[in-house]
């Protein structure tokens, strides 16, 4: 029966990592994988977390199944962080997932159970496996513009002109901080746009927050997203914990769903938990035990927030850096908005074919689409990396 299956295609990311791995240059530089490396390449276990596994590995008894919807401590937890009180905690459903990338496919589920002729509306750029999984499932998607080309922006008027065109259940799926690709970010006021349109058109918000603590800081990479739910009737949060606790291979997600009503929450808790059983039954809790409880315990949170914010900061450095390095190779200021953007990962606004030469005549990797991850970076490989950009005309 399998003869019919055809090839898929291949993760352009994935083919990016073996194509570095076989180059033989000593001076190569990856920026292509989304992951955090600190200034010797390695992406560390955290400490908080790293106390937390042992006291685990001492105390814990039993590997016995969680509930469906993973530990209540671990969505309490969570909730808290993302949330904050901006909304009650009885007016949250909240289930665990097998990372922010299971969180955001069961959103997708369950939008696609709630509303089967939904349409959701998805920045232009995203991340591409937003683009893969709503294919996949053969959910209708809506661009909005988004990233500015010229400006390397974000492009305000195009985006709300086409958030105008959504309407009473649709969808629109925004970047809760540190927009990927694109690092390019809106700030308060245009957020406040952007809910009032959300008010005026009767759509459904869905927040991605993968990357919380790597932008502004822990409080105010929440605050848009604590902003809109507080202002909307109902909204879907998609929370990860891969990189701001550095727990990448632990797959620990929580989907969230947020009504301005607490006698839904049951029968939002419920559709979760039955969603979870039909895709995996049980979410993974190793992870999500490690969090919730340096989250919970005020020593290991604080060695978890500061080691936190010394890895936002060396970002910022970094960006900071390659911005001034860059402005004094080409005598212009054109690449100041890598200093502005936030996160992981900035978008060059070149072409396919510029990055090819960064690869092929530099040994720079990055993504295709000139999107680069900012912590692929240290202090010797900024200077590379921006001698090669301008040394190619980019």
């Amino acid at each position: 029966m399998f003869e019919t299956l055809k090839q898929q295609p291949a993760d352009k990311i994935l083919a990016l990592v073996q194509m570095y791995r076989e180059d033989p240059r000593e001076s190569k530089v990856d920026l292509g994988v989304g992951v955090y490396k600190d200034a010797t390449g390695l992406t560390p276990i955290m400490r908080a977390v790293k106390t937390a596994e042992h006291q685990l590995w001492e105390t814990q008894d039993s590997k016995v199944y969680t509930g469906l919807a993973g530990d209540p401590a671990f969505g309490d937890a969570m909730v808290d962080l993302v949330l904050g009180d901006a909304v009650p905690r009885a007016n949250v459903a909240a289930a665990a997932t097998p990372g922010g990338t299971g969180a955001v496919r069961q959103a997708f589920e369950l939008i696609q159970m709630a509303r089967p002729d939904a349409r959701i509306f998805v920045s232009n750029p995203t991340w591409p496996n937003h683009i893969s999984m709503l294919s996949y499932l053969g959910i209708e998607m809506v661009p909005y513009r988004y990233f500015d080309d010229e400006t390397r922006g974000v492009d305000f008027d195009g985006l709300i002109a086409d958030l105008k065109t959504a309407k009473k259940g649709d969808v629109v799926l925004l970047h809760g901080c540190c927009h990927n690709p694109t690092g390019a970010n809106l700030n308060s006021a245009e957020w406040d746009e952007v809910i009032k349109v959300l008010l005026e058109t009767g759509a459904t918000p869905m927040i991605d927050i993968a990357y919380q603590g790597f932008g502004d800081g822990l409080q105010e990479d929440a605050a848009a997203t604590r902003k809109l739910v507080a202002a909307v009737p109902e909204c879907l949060i998609a929370a990860s914990c891969s990189k701001n606790f550095g727990i990448y291979r632990e797959r620990t997600g929580l989907l969230m769903v947020v009504s301005a009503e607490s006698s839904a929450k049951a029968l939002y808790q419920g559709t979760l938990a039955y969603l979870n059983r039909q895709n995996f039954s049980f979410p993974p809790d190793h992870g999500a035990r490690l969090v919730t409880m340096v989250l919970n315990d005020a020593e290991l949170r604080a060695d978890w927030e500061a080691e936190l914010e010394d890895v936002r900061l060396t970002m910022l450095g970094l960006r900071t850096q390659l911005a001034a390095e860059l402005q004094r190779l080409s005598g212009s200021d054109r690449f100041g908005f890598l200093a502005q953007h936030r996160g992981m990962f900035s978008r060059l606004g070149t072409t396919p074919e510029m990055v090819e030469k960064l690869r092929a005549e530099h040994g720079i990797y990055m993504v295709g689409d000139s999107r680069m991850n900012i912590a692929g970076l240290n202090k010797q490989t900024v200077p590379i990396l921006a001698k090669a950009i301008v040394d190619i005309g980019i």
